[in-house]
């Protein structure tokens, strides 16, 4: 079913040398290092608990035709602190709940690909219940907006006149949908549920609507489309499937977008009313106003600013692209054709197969925006860890954390040099990443872990963590992906 919401270190001073000296500086054979600000890092971990939530904005409106694809749209990206007040105490808990949230992303997303790969169809799933009874709900279960993608929202209107809402953005995902009343089961957001009796534009689709017979999961009732959308943990929603005006942020309206009317939902949706879907499928935004292109910058999710989703905009002429790929039996995922990777400009041995897309989609590299740390294949991992603490065997090492197995304690530095970590594409293109996007803080007491994880699956995933910072550019038309370094 479719869908569904974020980085080695060897000592040069001597024993002899103040222990107070504050930055660490590591030999490598080529030089490739990359800064980490340790100090900067931690107070951001201290400042992300007393963020004041963003206030609601409103949106101004003019239309937009969804048949063309040469407007240019965009809106504001928010990270999920900036727009939701955290109840946690301390930003280890922070982040411990971020990692559990993200495994069963993880999960979600496997889950899809197996269902792909052993060939299950739309009619080997049970249909939604005609009266939508939550507790019926046994589809299997797709990747997980609840568990995995919620970092990223931006505000939009549903309706006429607008309802201003917050949204999850997910590239692993397809339906939009939204909170709908009234309200068998909804749980908690930060906005209104959305009223359709007040919207003039609201329209249900028929069951022979080809938005209808798009979705993975349908019914039909009374002559109109019903929806259903199964999550990783178990969360889901259900409803009307319609189509709406979607209002962009302080920008454009475009009307007649397919969206489901959820009247049942569970789930940790954080505060978001609901989903857009950013997937390459039929039903996704994207696809839906026939964007040629669209990119994203992923700010730091422990900062308050924003940054804009932009949809038929030009790749920056200085990016760095790489082939973007797809698959036959999973068209929602966007692949990337990625050759190896290096550690201090050393390519580390690793089969080019390893990355390779199968023609089931079971195996390859995934670029998502819904996953926080980069999955590789266990053997991928090994060579990337092991040459990695190799580099940084000089800085003092602490305990592993939830999934991460390399840790350090930096509590008595200012700021190290660490080997660069870089991507190595099929076309001969290189992306080296800073050091904040593989070397992140666990607690607000100096503890920082690298940044990737194993995963027995075929399936890699490059995550939101080694995102940010980055302008992704998803060139659709000339099947492109393209990676801009600070251009947020």
């Amino acid at each position: 079913m479719a869908e569904i919401g974020f980085p080695l270190l060897c000592i040069l001073f001597t024993l002899s040398l103040p222990s107070i000296l504050s930055r660490s500086h590591l030999p490598t054979s080529t030089g490739e290092t990359s800064e980490l600000d340790v100090s900067a890092s931690i107070q951001k971990t201290l400042d992300v608990l007393s963020f004041t939530p963003r206030p609601s904005q409103s949106l101004m409106a003019s239309s937009f035709d969804s048949s063309s694809s040469s407007s240019l749209l965009s809106l504001q990206l928010h990270s999920r602190v900036s727009v939701h007040k955290s109840s946690h105490q301390d930003y280890e808990s922070v982040m411990l709940a971020r990692l559990a949230r993200d495994s069963s992303r993880v999960e979600s997303l496997q889950t899809r690909v197996d269902l792909a790969v052993n060939g299950v169809r739309k009619a080997d799933l049970k249909p939604v219940d005609t009266e939508l009874a939550a507790e019926d709900l046994e589809v299997p279960v797709i990747s997980g907006t609840s568990q995995g993608s919620g970092e990223y929202f931006c505000r939009v209107g549903i309706g006429r006149p607008a309802s201003q809402v917050y949204m999850v953005l997910d590239t692993g995902s397809d339906v939009n949908w939204v909170q709908c009343a009234p309200c068998g089961d909804c749980y908690q957001q930060a906005d209104p549920i959305f009223e359709p009796a007040s919207s003039s534009s609201y329209s249900p689709l028929t069951c022979d609507a080809h938005q209808c017979k798009s979705l993975d999961v349908s019914e039909c009732r009374n002559g109109t489309c019903l929806y259903e959308v199964s999550y990783g943990d178990g969360s889901y929603t259900v409803g009307d499937f319609v189509t709406e005006t979607v209002t962009l942020e302080g920008s454009t309206a475009v009307q007649n977008i397919a969206i489901g009317c959820g009247h049942n939902n569970e789930g940790l949706f954080v505060g978001a009313a609901g989903l857009i879907g950013l997937g390459g499928g039929a039903l996704s935004f994207p696809s839906q106003i026939n964007a040629t292109s669209y990119s994203y910058c992923l700010v730091d999710r422990d900062s308050d600013s924003a940054s804009t989703l932009d949809f038929n905009s030009p790749t920056p002429h200085d990016a760095i692209t790489a082939p973007l790929l797809r698959s036959t039996k999973l068209d929602t995922f966007y692949y990337v054709g990625l050759r190896g990777l290096s550690v201090a400009g050393q390519l580390l041995h690793i089969p080019s197969s390893t990355f390779k897309l199968t023609t089931d989609g079971n195996a390859g590299v995934i670029v998502d925006s819904g996953t926080a740390v980069t999955r590789l294949q266990t053997e991928a991992y090994n060579a990337l860890r092991d040459a990695f603490v190799k580099g940084t065997k000089g800085l003092p090492s602490a305990n592993g954390v939830a999934l991460f197995d390399t840790c350090y304690d930096l509590s008595e530095k200012k700021s190290v040099e660490v080997p660069t970590v870089a991507f190595h594409f099929s076309n001969g293109k290189k992306l080296d990443l800073p050091a904040k996007n593989y070397l992140i803080p666990v607690d607000s007491s100096g503890t920082f872990c690298f940044a990737f994880a194993p995963t027995s699956s075929s399936l890699s995933i490059i995550g939101n963590v080694q995102q940010q910072g980055t302008r992704v550019s998803y060139d659709l038309e000339n099947s492109l992906i393209g990676f801009s370094p600070n251009k947020c």
